[in-house]
C-alpha cells in the first residue's frame, strides 16, 4: 500500500470523527501524514510540523493495524509502535479503524 492510498482511507474515516481539537501525526517509515484536527474538521496533510502527538511505525505495521492483524498494546509493548506526546490522543485513533 502506497502513502497516497494510506492518506485517502485516513481523509475517508476523520470526516466521519469529530475534531480532535489537536495535531496527530503519523510517521510511517520515511512519510509523514499529519492529522490536524485543531480547525472545524479534521484535515490530512504531508506536513511535517510539531504534533500534540506523535505515532511512529512502518507502513507494514500500520497496514497490519487496519486490518486487525495485530493488537495496538502489544505491537506498542514490542516496539513496533513508538508513541510520542498526548497518549490520550493517540487513544482516539480506536474510533479511526
Amino acid at each position: 500500500m502506497e502513502i497516497e492510498q494510506i492518506k485517502q482511507e485516513l481523509k475517508e474515516k476523520v470526516k466521519k470523527i469529530d475534531p480532535l481539537g489537536k495535531k496527530l501525526k503519523f510517521k510511517l517509515d520515511d512519510d509523514i501524514v499529519l492529522i490536524d484536527g485543531t480547525s472545524e474538521e479534521n484535515i490530512i496533510s504531508d506536513k511535517d510540523i510539531e504534533a500534540d502527538c506523535t505515532i511512529i511505525m512502518s507502513k507494514e505495521t500500520y497496514i497490519k493495524l487496519q486490518k486487525n492483524e495485530i493488537n495496538p498494546m502489544m505491537a506498542t509493548l514490542t516496539g513496533k509502535i513508538k508513541v510520542k506526546g498526548d497518549l490520550n490522543l493517540a487513544k482516539k485513533l480506536k474510533q479511526l479503524t
